[in-house]
């Protein structure tokens, strides 16, 4: 695997959408376990897939990664993350250097995803850089609404999770 600041950017994942999907979950950018394991919130201490099963019941830690997929997009969900590449040391969203920033091209994904209604940022810096960096190019053909939601990672940690629980209930439709 290739560290931030030795030679490739990082990559992000390709979007995990059915072309149904109504709530889009997006984060910045993989940390380095997920990286590592080629899977959305893959670091065993993030909160994700434990919010998600519970929202949307499935019991997300005796699935493996495929079906947990599957189960969210059954329920209309569909992830990815703002960033297409960036440079970055470590998994820290603050250690991402902006001028790195390559943001995924949103126009095309909901002209593919035309039932999204809802946005939920995985975290302050998802919801920031889209704000900073996609939004203002966006035309949307209609009326999508842009929610934050607290952090699910392991370095979000003051927040109890039933705390992040009952905030994510926003992720349903």
């Amino acid at each position: 695997m290739v560290k931030a600041n030795e030679g490739a950017p990082l990559q992000s994942f390709s979007a995990v959408a059915r072309a149904d999907a109504r709530v889009l979950i997006l984060g910045s950018m993989p940390g380095a376990k997920s990286l590592q394991l080629q899977q959305y919130y893959g670091h065993p201490h993030n909160a994700f897939w434990k919010i998600m099963g519970q929202l949307f019941d499935f019991d997300a830690a005796g699935m493996p990664y495929a079906e947990r997929l599957a189960a969210l997009q059954a329920h209309g969900i569909a992830l990815w993350d703002v960033l297409a590449s960036c440079e970055r040391a470590g998994s820290l969203d603050s250690a991402i250097v902006d001028d790195s920033i390559v943001a995924n091209d949103f126009a095309a994904f909901f002209a593919a995803h035309p039932a999204i209604v809802r946005v939920c940022f995985n975290g302050a810096k998802a919801e920031s850089v889209f704000r900073r960096r996609v939004l203002p190019g966006l035309v949307s053909p209609h009326a999508i609404e842009y929610v934050r939601l607290p952090s699910t990672s392991p370095a979000h940690a003051g927040m109890p999770l039933a705390a992040k629980l009952a905030a994510w209930q926003r992720a349903r439709f």
